[in-house]
């Protein structure tokens, strides 16, 4: 074999380390691209590479032991008596304290008491060891905190097929439950295999319904009774209203007769602040408001036709597909239609024509919700086709005051802040919750929250503003924890926001009032002008151009 190349290097520089140094780039080769051997390859196309480049996994499962959790209570008892003073007995009780009292030892260790007492009271108000020297600061801190929410908890339908969550109602005490109507609204649903069953979940013990209740018919709408929380109040899909008693169980306690019930759905039951606390009324689109006492439930005691043309004709009545009543104002309550008109009404008018106080033409579609402001009661919100409106009962026969911009989707729901004024929240048709602030942005929500993918149909808030309980079409109640800028009251801030529905209700009425002159002015004109003969073919020519000019401008436009 030919050696081509030799290296020498002495014996003493073997095995010492390479010393590399750094020399400009060179070309040693050159070998240009021979387009002849293309010929002898086959091009592969396409040419697909599968690489795996991760560890390998093992799946495992541990199922573990949920913790029991049990309630219980402290029962204080009254002690400190002698064994032959019985604390129950007003007059042992008051004989032995007027013996102590008649005692030397008493008066002597009453005044060396006293004198301790008055040091260390002295002593406290000397500092005020709970004062804040930097409140100013603290509140510009708030203010520039940013909006959010957060959902805490999700309580799902245990039944399957699942059905609309319609309706929530918070316990009065503390609001530690949460009650829920489970309903199917779809049309001609007859579904053998639906459950009926509506429950009330307790939040502490979210995974399984703390009482499940068991209608005739599945219930609608909902309600506690703030006087008694014992008591609810259900309205029914066959038009029957329930009353239960959840220390006696899931039963109803009692229930009205079908055949002096409601003839549609109840989609509004409410508790009336009577001195019983056992009076409520109910709306349904049958066009009926109908008052009962759960003392006697054989009938109602009074009916109202919602017949805005106030003939009292069952079959002229408006359907009423919402139900609003403030403790504040016992005799009024406001009633949302299908047909887009709410009808403001008075218990205490004599007639029945003479209780529809007062009409607002609304909404283009039902009105899903009415509310009033808990710090205003003349101002009320609803909410229906692709907005919410703010009116006022000040302003007769006029539009709304204030309004939000049009969504994209329904809205199906909204409700009051219950401690801000101006702070409302709207349940759309696209699973988006809206926090809006009209003291602050009118022209879009403060904050948009993607809380589902089905249609959000029910909402209710906690009375410190604080949790947001939404109920979806598919039977889930999602709670949301809002951020404490939208649930704490800042200073001035009920006064503003006074001061912004009077300024928004003058703007209003001033234009009413424009609208009317420009309409009598009109008349006048017409008036004055001698009768002329139109001609039905030249109108009709003038309104097609029109109509073909609006046409070619509106694609200029796009």
């Amino acid at each position: 074999m030919e050696i081509k190349y030799e290296y020498s290097r002495k014996r003493s520089e073997f095995g010492r380390p390479c010393s590399f140094s750094d020399l400009l780039a060179e070309v040693t080769v050159d070998i240009p691209p021979d387009p002849t051997l293309a010929e002898d390859f086959i091009p592969q196309d396409p040419v697909d590479f599968g690489v795996q480049e991760g560890p390998v996994l093992a799946m495992h499962e541990v199922n573990t032991e949920r913790a029991q959790v049990s309630i219980r209570g402290v029962n204080h008892v009254e002690g400190g008596w002698p064994k032959h003073v019985d604390p129950k007995n007003p007059e042992l009780t008051t004989r032995y304290r007027e013996e102590v009292e008649r005692e030397e030892v008493y008066t002597k260790t009453v005044q060396r008491l006293g004198f301790v007492v008055e040091h260390y009271i002295r002593q406290n108000n000397t500092i005020d060891i709970y004062e804040e020297y930097f409140e100013e600061e603290e509140e510009e801190e708030e203010e520039e905190e940013h909006p959010s929410a957060k959902t805490i908890n999700v309580i799902r339908d245990p039944n399957n097929p699942r059905r609309m969550a319609t309706h929530l109602s918070w316990h009065p005490d503390g609001n530690r439950a949460v009650a829920v109507a489970y309903c199917s609204l779809d049309f001609q649903d007859s579904r053998k295999d639906l459950n009926s069953d509506s429950y009330v979940w307790d939040l502490e013990k979210p995974y399984a319904p703390e009482l499940t209740l068991k209608p005739s018919s599945p219930v609608v709408t909902l309600e506690y009774n703030s006087k008694d929380w014992h008591h609810m109040l259900g309205g029914c899909y066959n038009g029957q209203i329930v009353y239960w008693d959840t220390r006696k169980g899931g039963l109803p306690v009692e229930m009205t007769p079908v055949e002096f019930s409601h003839r549609d759905p109840v989609y509004g039951a409410c508790w009336l602040p009577s001195r019983t606390g056992t009076e409520c009324f109910s709306g349904s689109t049958d066009g009926q408001v109908l008052w009962w006492d759960i003392r006697k439930m054989s009938q109602p005691s009074e009916r109202l036709v919602l017949d805005i043309s106030r003939q009292d004709q069952l079959k002229d009545a408006l359907g009423a597909i919402s139900l609003d009543f403030a403790p504040i104002l016992p005799t009024k309550f406001l009633v949302g239609t299908e047909q887009g008109i709410i009808i403001s009404c008075n218990r205490d008018a004599k007639t029945p024509p003479e209780k529809i106080a007062n009409i607002f033409r609304s909404h283009i579609g039902a009105v899903y919700r009415v509310t009033r402001n808990p710090f205003f009661p003349k101002v009320f919100l609803s909410v229906g086709d692709w907005t919410a409106r703010i009116w006022t009962e000040e302003l007769m026969d006029s539009s709304s005051i204030m309004e939000t911009k049009y969504h994209s989707s329904y809205l199906m729901n909204v409700c009051w802040s219950p401690v801000k004024p101006a702070v409302f929240f709207t349940a759309r048709s696209d699973g988006v919750l809206d926090i809006w602030d009209f003291l602050f942005h009118q022209k879009a929500p403060s904050l948009s929250l993607k809380v589902s993918n089905d249609p959000l149909l029910s909402l209710c808030s906690q009375d410190n503003g604080r949790i947001i309980g939404c109920g979806t079409r598919m039977g889930n109640v999602s709670l949301l924890e809002i951020s404490p800028g939208l649930c704490t009251i800042r200073k001035n801030e009920k006064t503003l926001t006074s001061t912004m529905f009077e300024r928004e209700a003058r703007r209003e009425k001033v234009l009413q009032d424009k609208y009317k002159e420009r309409l009598l002015r009109e008349q006048e004109r017409l008036r004055a002008q001698p009768e002329q003969q139109e001609d039905p073919v030249q109108t009709f020519k003038q309104a097609q151009e029109d109509f073909l000019s609006s046409i070619k401008a509106e694609r200029r436009r796009r």
